[in-house]
């Protein structure tokens, strides 16, 4: 497989092919994020996507593909449907194909457009949304709003495409810390996705947020700080049917819930923490990582 620089995938994509469409990011400006700013977006050749298809016919059953880089959707209509053709031409009997998506390349393309994405086996799309708080969002460059946010969602659900929406806990810092969990919870209501990560910020040297960290001008909550986020964005949610993880490697306390049916039960758990301020339960440093 040809791959150019780090690849990255969502946890649930672990067992996927990963096949890189693009590389890099179209947006790359995010004030957090490291992922891609060494690589210049482009999409990749036909000719060499066909290669790395070929090679993967050869490896046997092959259930999912995950479309890399960071944002593989924003690829023209014609020749997005181009490659999912290729693709189940020679992986044929593929369950779904995934792909991260930002607001700006989903709300290019028309809910008709992402209806036909859906029959060429596009059944899941995975957008960060990190806040649901405006000022935060202006301020770590994600370049969309929350109401961009929520028509991309509209339009995906409408498609009968999965949404799978990733958060930050501690991306307003100690200062937003409130309104970053409670602006997050009024957006992921009106979202509604399928799914919801749960990510606790880590610095990465070079991005600007690290520099505003290092000169004392970022200051993030403590352990339970982190931990009240999450209590308030699970507690003051609202969802028909969404399955909320924060087990990714960079968080203190793993959650697996069905929301609404476990809600309850969460937020008794989280909220025991917070007051009492107990730590002993929690990941401790050297077992977290991006």
């Amino acid at each position: 497989m040809d791959y150019e620089g780090l690849i990255i995938r969502p946890p649930s994509e672990a067992q996927s092919l990963l096949l890189q469409v693009t590389v890099g990011c179209s947006h790359n400006q995010c004030a957090f994020c490291g992922t891609y700013r060494q690589k210049k977006f482009k999409i990749k050749p036909a000719q060499r996507i066909e290669e790395d298809l070929r090679e993967a016919a050869t490896y046997g059953r092959i259930e999912r593909v995950f479309l890399c880089d960071g944002d593989a959707i924003i690829i023209p209509h014609p020749r997005l449907i181009e490659i999912l053709n290729m693709i189940n031409a020679h992986l044929p009997g593929l369950d779904r194909i995934g792909s991260y998506g930002n607001v700006k390349s989903i709300l290019k393309k028309s809910v008709e457009e992402l209806k036909e994405l859906r029959k060429c086996g596009l059944k899941i799309i995975y957008l960060g949304v990190e806040t649901g708080n405006a000022e935060i969002l202006e301020k770590i460059k994600k370049g969309a709003t929350r109401e961009r946010m929520i028509e991309a969602a509209r339009r995906v659900k409408e498609a009968g495409i999965e949404l799978s929406v990733t958060v930050i806990l501690g991306i307003g810092g100690v200062e937003k810390s409130i309104e970053h969990a409670m602006d997050t919870a009024g957006l992921l209501s009106a979202m509604d996705p399928d799914y919801v990560g749960a990510l606790t910020l880590m610095f990465v040297p070079g991005t600007p947020m690290y520099e505003d960290y290092m000169s004392g001008r970022f200051v993030l909550p403590d352990k339970i700080g982190f931990i009240r986020e999450l209590y308030l964005m699970i507690a003051h949610s609202n969802f028909s049917d969404c399955y909320f993880a924060s087990n990714h490697a960079s968080n203190y306390v793993p959650i697996r819930a069905r929301l609404p049916r476990q809600k309850d039960k969460v937020v008794q758990k989280l909220g025991a923490i917070v007051e009492a301020g107990d730590t002993s339960s929690m990941r401790p440093e050297y077992l977290r990582g991006l």
